[in-house]
């Protein structure tokens, strides 16, 4: 069965590199729309995005994530945080934050937040581009730089850095990941 939406679903690739070429205004303005239309619980729309496209605010991001990394960081991924030139958005052009009030004001803000993010990656993949969504960035909210980049960023008050998704022209594409079998159970 050919379908768009499902050829989107099962063609999406998490891309970890990009070309340096910004995506247009154009571009921007259909994933934050596809963001701004996913469902949430009770309409609550638990989360406010920031996109940023300045580069220098971005690699300041960056460069506070790895701080905080070296400090704690698995033995596996040393030689890569430690790397100058590492980049926990893959040198991206564009950057998109989510943050939003955490659990304890809005129960499933997480739950919303993901098929928000969801939204904007199939878009960007619809559109042609290339997008990965980021946890690890939050290490770069949990250090000293970490108010000044809620500041940066104009989160609302009382609102946290949740995801990130990178999003750009992808350089390079990859295989689909295989699926793990045993984690679907059909009961009628």
């Amino acid at each position: 069965m050919s379908n768009p939406v499902l050829d989107a679903i099962f063609s999406r690739r998490s891309i970890r590199a990009y070309s340096k070429e910004q995506i247009t205004d154009e571009q921007l303005q259909i994933i934050l729309t596809a963001g701004q239309a996913a469902p949430s619980a009770r309409n609550l729309q638990p989360w406010h995005f920031t996109a940023v496209q300045d580069q220098r605010l971005i690699r300041r991001i960056n460069e506070a994530f790895r701080a905080q990394m070296l400090q704690d960081c698995p033995p596996e991924m040393l030689a890569q945080i430690s790397n100058p030139a590492y980049s926990v958005f893959f040198h991206a052009p564009t950057v998109i934050f989510f943050s939003s009030p955490g659990i304890a004001v809005q129960r499933y803000t997480e739950t919303d937040t993901g098929i928000a993010i969801e939204n904007m990656a199939l878009a960007a993949h619809a559109l042609g581009l290339g997008s990965v969504i980021l946890g690890q960035p939050r290490m770069a909210f949990m250090g000293p730089e970490a108010e000044d980049l809620r500041r940066l960023l104009q989160f609302p008050a009382g609102y946290d850095f949740l995801l990130a998704l990178s999003i750009g022209v992808p350089a390079a594409s990859k295989d689909a990941h295989p699926v793990e079998t045993g984690r679907v159970t059909i009961i009628r």
